[in-house]
């Protein structure tokens, strides 16, 4: 082990150096990734298996609700163990159900390690909480954002990557590279960072509980899960559609589909500003301006029937890099918001906020696919629009620094 200190949440920005971050982001990135990899892929993997348009969301939607069950059910363990410990059993189990997804021979081993996948996936929860551990409190909201900005990265990088790789090796071996290189990772932040001080010595079941009383106690986590929850909703029905959108209307490939995840990854830039003003004018001010972006982006898309095609791609990709930059600021502002109510429950406040988030992902997945298959794309805005819509009302009819 290269560093033989214990890190408490005391801890100063000293201890977290900038090729510490980088490792940092790059782990969540990956980790994170994983639950993504699919969605450009649904068409190619609905050949595969022959399922219907309405069933091959099942991938996307079962990741998500593994992903909601793992922040609720280990992630929390973050406060109770020491965080470098859980990164290597996370990260090794990530390795291996994402090469059991790759090997799968049937629709149902598919759907169930996809399930798998997003309950280790998880890891990237226990990496965050990290980082802000780390962080000087006067640079928390910055440095958040650093490490947020490899995740958002490789929640979007994600789809480019086995869009490209599908198309061209196959579906399968998107899995297999995905693998080798979260173990990689794994093992490199297993041996550059420090141990983790425990911040409770609650027993599990007791460690559950504790998740009731801090939703009851702030007011402050409810309204950033909620509000963030809904943006998610509009999030995850417009990547878990696109794929399948561009190829019947459009006939693009899954490679065109995963390369429409650079103009969102343009987004993830907006993960360090924001947290940068979060630390300056306060994370309410960035939720506001960033759910109302957000809104504009989707709304954006309703002129889409009034457009020829070339335009209407050029609108997608505007509206794309619109809101993936709103939602990324407002997830760092969010997060911001709950880390500085109890330092001594980051993991459960996170496993909390999160588990909100990835139950609106998971909706978000299952209701577009939905309105997609019973409305077509213009229901999928609907969709998307009146959920950021909620989001954005919370955020504004929330007391300034809450």
């Amino acid at each position: 082990m290269s560093q033989l200190s214990t890190i408490t949440s005391s801890t100063t920005d000293n201890t977290l150096s900038g090729k510490m971050v980088f490792l940092l982001a790059l782990g969540a990135g990956l980790s994170v990734a994983s639950i993504y990899y699919s969605q450009p892929m649904l068409g190619i993997i609905a050949s595969t298996f022959h399922a219907r348009v309405g069933d091959v969301g099942l991938v996307p939607t079962l990741t998500q609700i593994g992903y909601a069950l793992g922040i609720l059910l280990l992630a929390p363990l973050g406060d109770r163990f020491d965080r470098r410990r859980i990164i290597l059993v996370k990260g090794t189990l990530l390795a291996l159900t994402l090469l059991l997804c790759g090997f799968a021979s049937s629709w149902h081993v598919l759907l169930l390690s996809s399930l798998a996948i997003g309950l280790v996936a998880t890891v990237a929860q226990d990496i965050i909480p990290a980082a802000a551990t780390l962080a000087h409190e006067s640079r928390r909201g910055k440095t958040v954002g650093m490490v947020m900005t490899g995740l958002l990265a490789g929640i979007l990088l994600s789809r480019v990557f086995s869009g490209i790789v599908a198309e061209l090796f196959g579906w399968r071996s998107v899995y297999a590279i995905a693998s080798a290189g979260v173990w990689l990772v794994t093992l490199t932040l297993w041996y550059v960072l420090p141990t983790f001080k425990p911040e409770t010595t609650l027993r599990y079941p007791a460690l559950l509980r504790s998740l009731g009383k801090l939703w009851m106690e702030y007011s402050a986590l409810r309204r950033a899960a909620l509000a963030q929850g809904l943006l998610s909703i509009a999030f995850s029905a417009f990547w878990s559609t696109l794929a399948i959108m561009l190829a019947e209307r459009f006939h693009l490939g899954s490679a065109v589909a995963g390369a429409f995840g650079l103009a969102g990854a343009a987004g993830a830039l907006a993960a360090p500003l924001a947290g940068s003003i979060a630390d300056r004018r306060g994370p309410n001010f960035v939720t506001k301006i960033a759910s109302a972006l957000v809104v504009i982006s989707f709304a954006l898309m309703f002129v889409l029937p009034l457009l020829p095609v070339p335009a209407q791609l050029v609108v997608i990709v505007i509206s794309a890099i619109g809101f993936d930059l709103g939602i990324q600021a407002s997830l760092v502002a969010h997060q911001t918001i709950i880390y500085a109510l109890n330092p001594a429950a980051r993991s459960r406040l996170n496993a909390i906020m999160f588990t909100v988030v990835f139950i609106g992902m998971a909706l978000g997945a299952s209701l577009g696919s939905k309105a997609l298959e019973t409305f077509g794309w213009t229901g999928m805005v609907v969709l998307a629009t009146v959920a950021a819509l909620g989001g954005l009302v919370i955020r504004l009819t929330t007391r300034s620094g809450k």
